[in-house]
């Protein structure tokens, strides 16, 4: 029973971790449901892994998927950071997922890949972990990106849209202000939304096929250990 459950015992990780990113979707379709209790309870549990800053969230069963600070600021009434993140949603503007943008790229994405490498196995194409300094350069842009904001939240107190991550003044000199609208903000589309996008689905394929193949060949020679442990005994 050991051996059968160790050969499959990538397959088992996946599977609650699959659920445990994935059920932050649930809190914006039990609020939708009007089962206010239940997505109350998914909010508050999953903010102790994310900050749910509003702005920086995807809204469902709304018109739009994301709203500016402004936005934000006008339907909450919000006077602190903590108020801020409190805010869900209405049901004119739809409720929010109970992970940020950020963690949706990179905590979703993780055990995706992580399917995606175990598919790939069956396939006959297991491929060896990824070396240390790829995994390394996979995090890389998302502690740049993630450090920078941080830094600018408390240069800010994360109440402003006049922040050096807010308005990315930055970028627009570097490239000559080329794409007018593409820089400031959190919304779609904007570069914020696109840069946690990428570098969280960039260090979740690292973080994917650099651990998930180790763990796999981890459990595989656990299991013939154990499979070859009766031959031993009879030698």
């Amino acid at each position: 029973m050991v051996v059968l459950l160790l050969r499959h015992g990538l397959a088992l990780l996946l599977a609650p971790l699959l659920i445990f990113t994935l059920l932050p979707f649930a809190a914006p379709l039990a609020m939708h449901l009007g089962l206010e209790f239940w997505g109350d309870l998914l909010y508050r549990f999953y903010s102790l892994f994310c900050h749910q800053l509003p702005q920086r969230s995807w809204f469902l069963f709304g018109p739009k998927l994301t709203y500016t600070l402004a936005e934000i600021q006008q339907a909450a009434s919000a006077s602190s950071p903590w108020e801020l993140r409190a805010f869900v949603g209405t049901p004119e503007m739809g409720w929010k997922v109970a992970w940020s943008d950020r963690m949706i790229s990179f905590y979703t994405l993780t055990p995706v890949f992580g399917l995606a490498y175990t598919m790939l196995r069956r396939l006959g194409r297991r491929s060896a972990p990824l070396p240390w300094f790829v995994l390394l350069l996979t995090l890389l842009p998302l502690a740049i990106d993630g450090g920078t904001h941080a830094i600018n939240d408390v240069l800010t107190g994360g109440m402003s849209s006049d922040g050096f991550r807010d308005t990315n003044q930055w970028l627009a000199w570097i490239t000559f202000n080329a794409f007018p609208g593409f820089y400031a903000g959190d919304q779609l589309g904007a570069f914020n939304w696109w840069a946690r996008l990428v570098t969280g689905a960039l260090a979740a394929w690292g973080v994917a096929f650099t651990v998930f193949p180790l763990l796999d060949q981890l459990f595989h020679q656990e299991a013939g250990f154990l499979a070859d442990q009766p031959s031993r005994r009879r030698e």
